[in-house]
C-alpha cells in the first residue's frame, strides 16, 4: 500500500481510538497525498504547499510518488527577490515569505529537483532552521542598496551567501540511473506551469478579472482570477471531487484554528455556543467569550458563523486577513453532525490528533481564504468560459 494511503488510514484511526476532540468525521472524497513534512524554523510554507500540490499532481496524472525539493525553489526565488528588491532601491517585501506563484510561475524558468538532489542543509542540521539565514540575506542586501552604489559582483555574493547554507546548485544529477538537470526533469515529470490558475474573491477589483491580491508576500505581483466567493467554493469542491488538489493560502490567526487539526469560524453570538441555560456568558465580555471558545475549539461542536462576500472584504481591509499561512486541501469531509469539512495537509511535521493533517470547515474556508491555485483543468466549465479560458 502507498505510504500516502497509510498515512491518512493510520491519522484517522488514532483520531477514532481517542476521545480528545469532538468531532468524529467521514470522509465523502480523498485525493492521495504525499507525507506530512517539517518546514520546522523557516517560513516556507509557501514552497512546501505548492511541491505538495505538484506531487499529488504526479500520482493523480499517473506518474507515481516523489519527494521533490522544496529548498531547490526557496532558493532560486531568493535570487530573484534579490534582483528585484536591487530594482526597487529596496521598496519590496524582502523576507523569507513567498506566494504559490513563487513555485508554480517559476517552472519555465527553474525546472524542478527530486529533494535527494538538493537538501537545502548546509548548516549542520537535519532541519530546516532559516533564522540565520534570513538575518544575513536581509543585511547584505540592506548593505548593497545603502552603499548607493551597487557593483557589478554584489549578486555573486548574495548567491555565495545561498551556497553556504544551502548548498551549491548541482548543474546535473542522477536519478534512478538516469541524468538530468532541473529542467529536464521538470519535462520529465511532465510539470507545466501554464497547466495551473490562481483565483482569488474579493469586491476591490470587478469579478472575472485578474489582478495581483495586494499582500506584502505576493512580491512578484502574480495575477489571480477574481470570483465571488460562493463560485470559488463551488470550484474547490468540485476540484475535490474530480481528484484534483489544491493549494491554499489563508489566515490561520484567528480563535478558531486550533493546534488541536480543527480550523472552524465559531459565532460568539450563537445561543448554543453560550450553553442552553444560557449561564455561562453571564457578566463576561467579549473578550472573555472569545477566550472561551478558542479554549472549545475542536473539544465542542460549536455553531458557526454564516459567511457573507462582505464579511470576507471588511476582513480584508482591516487587516483582520492577513497571508498567513500555505497549505494543501486534498479531500472532503464530514462531521456527525453533517457539516463539510475541507481535510487539509499542513508542513508543521506530524503534530497534534491527525498527524499533520488539519480539518477546515466550509465557513472557515469561505471567510479566510485569499487564494488558491490549482490546476485549470479542474475548474467547472461554466466558470472557466467566464474567466475566457
Amino acid at each position: 500500500m502507498k505510504r500516502y494511503i497509510v498515512l491518512f488510514a493510520w491519522a484517522l484511526a488514532v483520531f477514532v481510538l481517542t476521545a480528545q476532540n469532538g468531532y468524529q468525521f467521514s470522509v465523502i472524497k480523498e485525493n492521495p497525498i504525499t507525507p506530512v513534512k517539517n518546514q520546522s524554523s523557516s517560513s516556507t510554507c509557501w514552497s512546501f504547499s505548492g511541491v505538495g500540490l505538484f506531487e499529488s499532481e504526479l500520482i493523480r496524472m499517473g506518474k507515481g510518488e516523489f519527494d521533490l525539493s522544496e529548498m531547490y525553489i526557496v532558493r532560486r526565488n531568493y535570487e530573484d527577490k534579490a534582483v528585484k528588491y536591487a530594482r526597487l532601491h529596496g521598496h519590496l517585501n524582502f523576507a523569507a515569505g513567498g506566494s504559490f506563484a513563487d513555485v508554480v510561475e517559476t517552472l519555465n524558468d527553474f525546472g524542478i529537483l527530486p529533494e535527494e538532489a538538493y537538501r537545502g542543509l548546509n548548516y549542520g542540521s537535519e532541519t530546516h532552521n532559516h533564522g540565520e539565514l534570513d538575518k544575513v540575506l536581509k543585511g547584505y542586501m540592506d548593505g548593497i542598496i545603502g552603499a548607493r552604489n551597487v557593483t557589478p559582483v554584489w549578486f555573486e555574493g548574495f548567491s555565495a551567501i545561498l551556497d553556504a547554507y544551502l548548498g551549491e546548485v548541482p548543474e546535473t544529477f542522477v536519478y534512478e540511473g538516469k541524468e538530468y538537470d532541473a529542467h529536464s526533469f521538470r519535462d520529465w515529470l511532465g510539470l507545466k506551469q501554464e497547466d495551473y490558475i490562481s483565483l482569488t474573491s474579493y469586491t476591490h477589483h470587478p469579478f472575472y478579472t485578474a489582478f495581483p491580491v495586494e499582500v506584502p508576500d505576493n512580491w512578484r505581483w502574480a495575477l489571480s482570477y477574481n470570483l465571488p466567493i460562493d463560485e470559488l467554493m463551488e470550484v474547490m469542491e468540485h476540484a475535490i471531487k474530480e481528484g484534483y488538489t489544491i493549494a491554499w493560502a489563508s489566515d490561520v490567526s484567528e480563535a478558531g484554528f486550533s493546534r488541536s487539526g480543527i480550523a472552524i469560524v465559531p459565532d460568539e453570538n450563537a445561543p448554543e455556543n453560550a450553553g442552553s441555560d444560557q449561564v455561562r456568558w453571564l457578566g463576561q465580555s467579549a473578550r472573555e467569550r472569545d477566550a472561551d471558545l478558542r479554549a472549545r475549539v475542536g473539544v465542542e461542536l460549536l455553531a458557526e458563523k454564516n459567511i457573507t462576500q462582505e464579511m470576507r472584504q471588511v476582513a480584508y481591509d482591516r487587516y483582520e486577513t492577513t497571508d498567513d499561512h500555505g497549505m494543501q486541501i486534498y479531500g472532503i469531509a464530514q462531521d456527525q453532525k453533517g457539516n463539510p469539512f475541507f481535510m487539509v495537509k499542513n508542513s508543521w511535521g506530524e503534530t497534534g490528533p491527525y498527524k499533520g493533517l488539519w480539518y477546515a470547515s466550509f465557513p472557515f474556508v469561505k471567510y479566510k481564504t485569499l487564494s488558491i491555485v490549482l490546476n485549470k483543468k479542474a475548474l467547472p466549465v461554466s466558470i472557466a468560459k467566464k474567466l475566457g479560458l
